[in-house]
């Protein structure tokens, strides 16, 4: 034991020296050695906390207590004075901008949620050509709530709520004029109604894919940034529609939407460029932990919206679907299959779902 001891410090020894130049005909013993060797250790970690400091402005990265060692009272002074006036700073924008500071860090309140919506709306619509006025409207004429300004001559079935009676009056009039009891004739060819448009509303599910390959060239941020700018959309200028999140991989999940900044593409578990694994998900012994995550299972994810999809009391039902490629999972029953590279069988079942939808 003692052996093993002294041929650490030697270690240590022969690291210092090869580390660092020295000069001079002083001695030192090894424990002075090893005490010099971790003073100049604590100045290159404080040297290297400086630097990235300077280049990021990261006050909070110095060792305050450490650099307090080797810097003058005064210039600690100053930079504890610049390291609050950071914070400060940091504190102000967060909260302009919706941050709220908790327990865990900085999180997004739903002030800042619509800040950022806003912004990304803002990026989508900013290289907009100049076009004619509009706001996505369908063109939907027929028996509906809202009245627009054209009217129509009145036919049988029309609704009597929606009757132009200033236009209708004056049509008799230019026909056939007052009768000389100062009455007023109409027929029903003078009448005229305001046409309606229908306004109607839609149930939307959003299908983010998360598995492994959607790290590449940062795929999965774009997923996000979509998803929260579509959120926003909705909300601002739709907000009778429902709208609901579903993320993507080996299996499928609901999602709210103040979870979406947090997805992260799946860990990928297997490197093999052939897959073949099957797994019975009825066994109890099984659970979700157990499977690879990062393979990519639309056929779940659209029988899970579909599910949403069903209720909604409107006819206007639709799935958006952001990937980067094929599935790779798929059920049959409860046996999950997770088939790499993409094959046929996956697709068929993958079909078949996108069929039921």
């Amino acid at each position: 034991m003692h052996l093993m001891d002294h041929l650490g410090r030697k270690y240590e020894v022969d690291a210092l020296d090869a580390a660092y130049d020295f000069t001079g005909h002083e001695k030192m013993d090894v424990d002075t050695a090893l005490a010099v060797k971790e003073e100049l250790e604590t100045i290159d970690t404080l040297l290297k906390q400086l630097r990235d400091a300077r280049e990021n402005a990261q006050v909070g990265l110095i060792d305050m207590n450490a650099l307090a060692k080797f810097a003058e009272p005064g210039d600690m002074e100053q930079l504890s004075a610049l390291a609050q006036q950071v914070k400060d700073y940091v504190e102000e924008l967060a909260r302009q901008q919706g941050m709220e500071f908790t327990r865990d860090g900085y999180t997004l309140s739903p002030q800042a949620f619509r800040i950022f919506q806003n912004s990304l709306l803002k990026d989508i619509f900013s290289d907009l050509q100049a076009a004619r006025r509009g706001r996505h409207e369908g063109p939907i004429i027929g028996e509906g709530a809202v009245e627009v300004p054209r009217t129509k001559r009145y036919e049988f079935g029309d609704s009597a709520t929606h009757m132009d009676v200033p236009q209708s009056i004056i049509n008799a009039m230019v026909r056939e004029g007052v009768d000389a009891a100062g009455r007023l004739n109409m027929r029903s060819d003078d009448i005229e109604v305001h046409q309606t448009r229908n306004a109607p509303k839609c149930a939307t599910a959003v299908i983010l894919d998360m598995s492994g390959s959607m790290r590449y060239a940062g795929q999965y941020v774009n997923a996000k940034r979509m998803a929260l700018a579509l959120d926003g959309l909705i909300r601002n200028e739709y907000p009778g529609d429902a709208l609901h999140f579903i993320e993507m991989y080996t299996f499928a999940t609901p999602r709210h939407v103040s979870e979406i900044p947090n997805l992260m593409p799946k860990p990928v578990t297997i490197f093999e460029s052939v897959v073949r694994l099957r797994a019975d998900m009825s066994d109890t012994r099984i659970s979700e932990f157990d499977i690879p995550p990062h393979f990519t299972n639309i056929q779940r994810a659209m029988q899970l919206a579909r599910q949403f999809l069903a209720p909604q009391d409107t006819p206007n039902r639709q799935i958006i679907l952001i990937t980067d490629g094929l599935p790779t999972a798929h059920y049959e029953d409860e046996k999950l299959f997770l088939l790499y590279p993409p094959d046929p069988r996956t697709e068929e079942f993958t079909m078949r779902e996108g069929m039921l939808c």
